[in-house]
């Protein structure tokens, strides 16, 4: 049974992780770590060495600055990291990075399963039609903070991988001749889980890929398959890919 503990732990995401832990016989929940502390088995930073000794592996879903504290702990502590925090800054890189060289750490900004296939998927596509025009189109929650989502900005990164760099349209008005450009698009609405689609389109014909998660638990379940895989990874920086030996 690998012990798992949860940085960000009240958040929405963390918390699932936690719920998700619990109810899997692979996995014990050994406590979470939260800007302040809630009776039961949630501390607050100062408890974060203390709780991660208890671990085999630390889940992060927090904010840059939890971020620093989870890496810093944990290579104190000589345990493993999965963060899914995205919008990091350069403390938090290079915190990661310090730990990565002593610990495994596996990042990503979308944990789930089906969103990583769509990656490579989106990937290849833009491969073979290197000179289409490409647009991506994310849809969350009303009261998500970052726009667009990291699974969006990724997806633009894997596009770039295929074809090279170009330059990011976030929306259009007035006269807005297409270019030599890729069009990112958020949405914010309701209770949305995610849904990420790209529109690849070239001369007479067009190709739509697209996911949709209905349950923020693809996202906790995805996170424990890469906490699996760290517990037995070397030291380095790893991601879904790896996981799921895409």
């Amino acid at each position: 049974m690998i012990g798992v503990a949860v940085v960000g732990a009240t958040g929405r995401t963390g918390a699932l992780v936690a719920e998700v832990a619990r109810e899997d016989d692979g996995y014990e929940y050994v406590g979470g770590v939260a800007s302040e502390p809630r009776d039961g088995d949630v501390v607050g930073p100062d408890g974060a060495p203390r709780l991660f000794g208890k671990a085999d592996v630390v889940v992060d879903f927090s904010a840059p600055g939890a971020t620093v504290l989870a890496a810093r702990t944990a290579r104190e502590t000589d345990v493993p990291v999965v963060t899914g925090t995205t919008a990091l800054d350069e403390a938090a890189e290079d915190e990661l990075g310090q730990t990565a060289e002593e610990v495994a750490v596996v990042r990503s900004s979308n944990f789930a399963r089906g969103v990583n296939v769509f990656w490579e998927v989106v990937e290849r596509a833009a491969s073979l039609l290197p000179g289409a025009d490409f647009e991506v189109t994310e849809t969350h929650h009303r009261g998500k903070r970052d726009a667009p989502s990291g699974t969006a900005l990724t997806t633009v990164e894997r596009i770039e991988d295929a074809i090279g760099e170009r330059e990011h349209t976030h929306g259009r008005e007035g006269e807005a001749p297409r270019g030599d450009e890729i069009g990112v698009h958020a949405r914010r609405a309701g209770d949305v889980v995610g849904e990420h689609e790209v529109l690849i389109a070239e001369g007479d014909e067009s190709i739509t890929v697209s996911h949709r998660a209905s349950d923020r638990r693809a996202f906790a379940r995805g996170a424990l398959d890469a906490a699996g895989f760290a517990v037995d990874a070397d030291a380095g920086t790893y991601g879904m890919e790896d996981v799921l030996d895409l």
